[in-house]
């Protein structure tokens, strides 16, 4: 399955234990991805579930611990460009991207290399891959200790809500990880931009923080778009699923009020709607920075037994709006 040979992987997992990233911490993360072990840690987006991406068995306990589809492609993180070239081919398009918005939150689906040595998992057997480097510290130096790409989705249960604290990984995989490593809140809130550069036409396959508008401004054309269908057709990244990022209570957009056992997600101020079993507020100043970096921790603070549904108000379907409710939209959608 990988262009060259795999990883042992490590012995039995070891408790889960959240770590602050200090220098022994990270030397220890290090390890154990070198070893075949899941790390979790944090990234501007979300927190990420990381294993060594050309090892065919570390990579194989993502799928395992998170329960995920083996058809839904991960992402492979670097510290640099350079080390991004290694592994994909790179166009003058993913070059003034990567340039531009690396370290950052969007990925570039690529041509994989040949001899990259990455584990053909990672592409769920594609010849593409999905590749990115984060803007995160904490991030970028587990990675620099590692030496090696790694593999990594939201730290989290497959199609569950993703983790943006080091305590929602631990309420979401208990023991399936035996390290995480403490990096605070996640600043963005939301998974990256995911913008396909493998054919001759860019096609945005997830929105993010990095906006269309402002990708299209720096190619100079246009960017084609698609959404999840919810098949089993081969998925060149994450977040492609119809089914996605929900919690265990229904999710209704778009409402104007409460039922009595429905919490209340607000957006902008929310005076006029009353009721319902609890409320938070996205951004009571209509802030979609705000309320892209609340939108996960709300949609759990919110997920409790005597909630039958969670209650959306509208959002506006402009800049990071577009990528909340993309979210929105995936966690509302039949289970």
């Amino acid at each position: 399955m990988t262009d060259q040979a795999s990883t042992p992987p490590s012995a039995a997992p070891r408790p889960l234990q959240i770590q602050p990233p200090t220098a022994a911490s990270l030397a220890r993360g290090a390890d154990l991805l070198r070893s075949g072990a899941l790390v979790a840690f944090p990234t501007e987006t979300v927190y990420g579930l990381g294993a060594d991406a050309t090892s065919d068995q570390a990579v194989a306990a993502i799928f395992a611990a998170k329960g995920r589809p083996h058809f839904n492609p991960l992402i492979v993180h670097v510290p640099s460009l350079a080390e991004a070239q290694d592994f994909a081919d790179f166009d003058a398009r993913a070059v003034a991207l990567a340039e531009q918005h690396w370290p950052g939150p969007l990925t570039l689906v690529l041509p994989r290399k040949a001899g990259a040595g990455l584990s053909l998992l990672v592409s769920a057997g594609l010849d593409t891959v999905a590749i990115r480097v984060p803007g995160h510290p904490v991030a970028q130096a587990l990675l620099r200790a590692a030496r090696c790409p790694v593999a990594a989705p939201s730290a989290n249960r497959s199609g569950a809500v993703s983790p943006t604290t080091p305590l929602h990984v631990v309420e979401s995989l208990g023991e399936r990880v035996p390290l995480v490593l403490a990096g605070g809140r996640c600043p963005v809130g939301v998974e990256s931009t995911v913008l396909d550069l493998s054919g001759d036409e860019p096609v945005l396959l997830r929105p993010g923080a990095v906006l269309r508008e402002d990708m299209e401004r720096l190619l100079g054309l246009p960017i084609a778009t698609v959404g999840g269908d919810g098949s089993e057709s081969p998925k060149k990244s994450p977040g492609q699923l119809l089914s996605h990022y929900a919690p265990a209570a229904g999710v209704r957009l778009n409402a104007l009020d409460v039922a009595a056992d429905e919490a209340l997600l607000a957006f902008g101020p929310d005076q006029l709607i009353r009721g319902g079993v609890t409320r938070l507020n996205l951004s009571p100043t209509g802030d979609l920075n705000e309320a892209a970096a609340n939108l996960f921790a709300f949609l759990r603070q919110l997920d409790k037994p005597a909630v039958r549904a969670i209650a959306v108000m509208p959002i506006p379907e402009a800049g990071l709006g577009t990528a909340i409710n993309d979210r929105l939209r995936r966690a509302a959608a039949p289970r």
